[in-house]
């Protein structure tokens, strides 16, 4: 493959006009079309001025352009665009064209770039590129620019029509808006960043709402009508609910998850999915840019930010709000002044809420000596009795509840946060160490994925072996911390899910839980896996694999590198 220099040409290219002519000649009797002849100083003085684009295979002359301006750079025409034969079919023109038409833009800023051609193909490249065919009449009235048709051997075919059509077809550059996604939840920030970048910076704005179980469906209406009002070119809802339990909530189940020994890594998870959606919808309609509203403060700006570097490559990331420093309150005012009200008060709370729990962040969180009231929970108890639940479990899978089979691994959970959730079951405070190395507090209510997890664990504890449970459970810290870190797409992770699903070919069985008010309590399990049922004995009851001297022995030689040690220390009292 040719690697072409393409570059704005100087007086150090003069050389090369006479050559540049004579292929533009050539190429006009090849085509059989009439074309208007330049004069070799003419094009030697827009090398000089920096006003054209030459290409150069090493010191081989191999294509050009120039820049000519016309009604007092109102207009200008992108002109004699070649490339020599032997360079021809290699996408060189296209990469000139680009070049020349950057060249007129970075020259005269709002100027019409215009082109005239009677080629089929550069008629097409130029309407890949942007340009629409127009009438004469939308092209320079500038009587310099026709006089330069007078060596057209179809002049007088323009004359006859009076200047406003001959067989030249007319094109004017309409640069494509820049493109962006915006992750779009409905919030301040994003709707402040919708109507920012489709009002003031004149962008081609889509609003993609990732939804990983958060939303109503008269919320997702909602979001979709508020969309357009703040200005989006588009807007789609994405649900991102299986694949977020297919690929992440099933293992964090498996290994029983929960972040410093407390949280169910709600929120952290979500947003790596909802950012991959994002990523991939991006790239399906070639969109430059990608918008969140994430602020500099916060883990989300580092989840949002390297999930796009990571899966839509070259496209920026644009932040507002983080880039800008701006307030709620200058957010808020932007919108109103621009005729869109909702209410976005300041809240003394705010809320994600997820297929895996809801957090809460804000009030008295903010001051490590308070707890949340119960007022700054979305779901209130309304429950004052007690039930049992059975959860049903198949190679760890939860498939059952309370006797119903699921399929679906989201409905099955949307049926334990409404059995459970009425109890005020799941509620907590998580305070650990953030991914940009500040102590963070949030409180979350998360009764599914409390009671689930407890039933799995319970249920493992008769279903697996001492050290299967050791190591599990050393690779699912892992995993919790790594989904927390933004580490999602990190190799290694993987081949810990390969591990935690291989570790429950064995967990099946049903598990029974006690529900009240604020608590639950874990009762039994039924499985035809259960390790405690074992002819070999019953603990604190009766041995029945082996005889008392047996047992004698055992533990004589289990004693042993403890006597040995002790032989040899007895300056070391017990």
């Amino acid at each position: 493959m040719t690697n072409f220099t393409i570059e704005v040409a100087s007086e150090k290219h003069i050389p090369y006009v006479a050559e540049i002519l004579q292929t533009i000649e050539e190429a006009a009797k090849d085509r059989g079309t009439g074309i208007a002849k330049r004069n070799p100083d003419y094009v030697a003085q827009k090398m000089r001025e920096g006003k054209a684009v030459i290409a150069m295979d090493g010191d081989k002359f191999a294509g050009f352009s120039y820049i000519e301006c016309w009604d007092h750079g109102h207009f200008v025409a992108n002109s004699g665009l070649i490339v020599k034969p032997e360079y021809r079919k290699m996408g060189l023109a296209k990469q000139i064209k680009a070049r020349i038409v950057a060249l007129s833009q970075e020259m005269f800023p709002g100027a019409k770039i215009f082109s005239l051609t009677t080629g089929a193909a550069v008629m097409k490249m130029n309407t890949e590129m942007g340009f629409k065919p127009v009438t004469f009449q939308d092209l320079t009235s500038d009587p310099k620019f026709w006089k330069g048709c007078e060596s057209c051997i179809n002049y007088d075919v323009l004359c006859r029509n009076n200047f406003e059509r001959c067989l030249c077809t007319g094109l004017l550059f309409e640069p494509r808006k820049k493109r962006v996604v915006v992750a779009y939840s409905g919030g301040l920030d994003t709707s402040y960043t919708v109507m920012y970048l489709a009002k003031e910076l004149g962008y081609e704005v889509h609003a993609v709402c990732a939804n990983t179980g958060g939303f109503s469906a008269e919320q997702l209406r909602q979001n979709e009508e508020n969309a357009y009002k703040l200005g989006a070119t588009t807007y789609a809802t994405l649900d991102v609910q299986q694949e977020y339990y297919d690929k992440s909530i099933r293992y964090m189940v498996y290994g029983n998850v929960l972040r410093n020994g407390t949280y169910p890594i709600s929120v952290s998870s979500e947003r790596i999915f909802q950012a991959l959606a994002i990523a991939r919808y991006a790239r399906e309609v070639e969109a430059d840019a990608i918008a969140h509203g994430s602020t500099g403060a916060g883990n989300d700006q580092v989840r949002f930010d390297m999930t796009f570097l990571v899966a839509a490559p070259g496209v920026e990331i644009i932040t507002l709000t983080r880039d800008k420093a701006l307030s709620r309150q200058e957010e808020i005012d932007y919108l109103n002044a621009n005729g869109f009200a909702a209410d976005f008060e300041k809240l003394k709370y705010s809320y994600n809420v997820g297929l895996w729990g809801t957090s809460i962040c804000g009030g008295e969180i903010l001051d490590s000596k308070q707890g949340l009231p119960e007022t700054a929970y979305l779901k209130q108890v309304t429950k004052d009795s007690e039930e049992d639940i059975v959860l049903e479990f198949k190679n760890g899978v939860l498939v059952g509840v309370n006797g119903t089979t699921y399929e679906d691994g989201v409905k099955a959970i949307q049926a334990v946060e409404e059995i459970a959730a009425p109890y005020g079951i799941g509620r907590d405070m998580h305070v650990g160490d953030t991914i940009i190395g500040i102590k963070g507090r949030v409180g979350f209510e998360a009764a599914a994925p409390m009671l689930i997890i407890s039933a799995h664990k319970f249920l493992e504890k008769f279903t697996l072996s001492k050290w299967q449970q050791y190591w599990k459970d050393q690779v699912a810290n892992w995993y919790g911390m790594f989904l927390h870190e933004s580490q999602y797409m990190e190799p290694v992770m993987r081949d810990i899910e390969a591990m935690l699903e291989s570790s429950q070919r064995n967990v099946n069985g049903k598990v029974t839980m006690h529900l009240r008010p604020y608590m639950f309590e874990t009762v039994g399990v039924d499985s035809k896996d259960d390790l405690v049922k074992t002819k070999l004995g019953e603990y604190g009851e009766m041995q029945k694999g082996w005889t008392s001297e047996e047992a004698k022995g055992f533990i004589k030689v289990l004693s042993t590198p403890l006597r040995v040690y002790y032989a040899n220390h007895d300056d070391e009292t017990l």
